[in-house]
């Protein structure tokens, strides 16, 4: 089958940027992570993209309408941030291949992924893990040596031939864990040396919980409900 091509329109062309993704999956760990980047660093909403095979998913956020996967740009540390919304459940492998499309594009030197890791130890506070395609001796926390990563995660590390860590915060549960992305943005604030106060990170994801999590189940309904009315058809 032919490699369909993936048009973004940038109204900005970062070069070598570090690329950072965080899709919604365990936790909503990596939606809450990058929108706390956002916030917090100088950032620039510098292109769009959605799937049009997935129901079309807006969120209203302040005023501003916010895409289902937005990139956001900060000049002053050269970081293009992938920002999701919508539900990602069968367009795994084609959001990976849009990452890597946009990392090949404006090369990217690393590409960062930010994700949840289940868990079943009832820990009071979560433990963040990295992983990455090379060997790595200036990242301060502990290796991941066993688990089961799925999502576009696993499908960038089956496909991603540039430099690529994983960081993963457990969590216990499919909820928004606002505890845990805190605990992964402490982690990329120390790998990457973003002197971002984390602080009003915690406060600021309980109100971002109950919007993605609205926004998420919605998504999923309305999935479902097309998956439905397609059988009624047939039937």
């Amino acid at each position: 089958m032919e490699k369909e091509e993936i048009e973004i329109k940038f109204t900005k062309q970062p070069k070598n940027p570090i690329l950072i993704e965080g899709f919604p999956g365990f936790g909503l760990i990596g939606t809450i992570a990058t929108e706390f980047l956002i916030n917090h660093l100088k950032t620039e909403l510098i292109g769009k993209y959605w799937i049009e095979e997935l129901p079309a998913t807006i969120a209203i956020h302040k005023g501003k309408v916010i895409s289902p996967i937005e990139f956001h740009y900060c000049e002053k540390h050269n970081l293009l941030i992938v920002h999701a919304i919508t539900a990602i459940v069968g367009t795994e492998w084609h959001l990976a291949d849009i990452v890597l499309e946009v990392a090949k594009k404006f090369n990217a030197k690393e590409l960062i992924s930010l994700e949840g890791v289940s868990s079943i130890k009832p820990e009071d506070e979560a433990k963040v893990f990295y992983f990455s395609n090379q060997e790595k001796k200036d990242v301060n926390i502990e290796k991941l040596e066993e688990s089961i990563i799925m999502g576009v995660t696993a499908a960038l590390f089956m496909k991603a031939d540039i430099p690529f860590i994983a960081f993963f915060a457990e969590t216990h549960s499919q909820l928004p864990d606002s505890k845990a992305a805190a605990k992964i943005v402490e982690a990329i604030n120390d790998y990457l040396g973003l002197k971002i106060d984390v602080a009003p990170l915690i406060k600021m994801a309980e109100e971002l919980e109950l919007k993605l999590n609205k926004i998420i189940e919605q998504s999923k309904k309305a999935v479902a409900a097309r998956k439905e009315k397609e059988l009624s058809y047939v039937g």
